[in-house]
């Protein structure tokens, strides 16, 4: 089951914060971006984290789960808990980089 229309909006207002948030449509589900920074995952109405050290004190009691074959073990947040959710990202969001920008493709002929 693929993640919501509803339920991606409910992860933004549940994720408010002092970052800009804003989420990509990627593969049939989402990524959840603040200060244009990739977050959280958000696959089949599940929200998930990265496993880094530096939340471990915050996730180490969660549900663990997989977001999509083949990827790794993931930390799966309690979105309901809008002042949790809040503090973990605002312990990801700095150590995050941005993304690197794509190279433009190469044209032949």
């Amino acid at each position: 089951m693929a993640t919501t229309p509803d339920f991606i909006e409910y992860v933004l207002d549940q994720a408010r914060g002092p970052w800009a948030l804003r989420y990509k449509k990627m593969f049939g589900e989402y990524m959840v971006y603040a200060n244009d920074k990739p977050i959280l995952l958000v696959c089949d109405n599940t929200v998930f984290v990265k496993m880094l050290p530096e939340i471990e004190a915050l996730m180490g009691d969660s549900e663990t789960g997989f977001p999509y074959e083949g990827a790794r073990e993931h930390w799966v947040l309690n979105i309901d808990n809008s002042e949790f959710s809040a503090d973990v990202i605002a312990v990801l969001e700095p150590i995050t980089p941005l993304p690197k920008p794509r190279k433009p493709k190469r044209q032949t002929g």
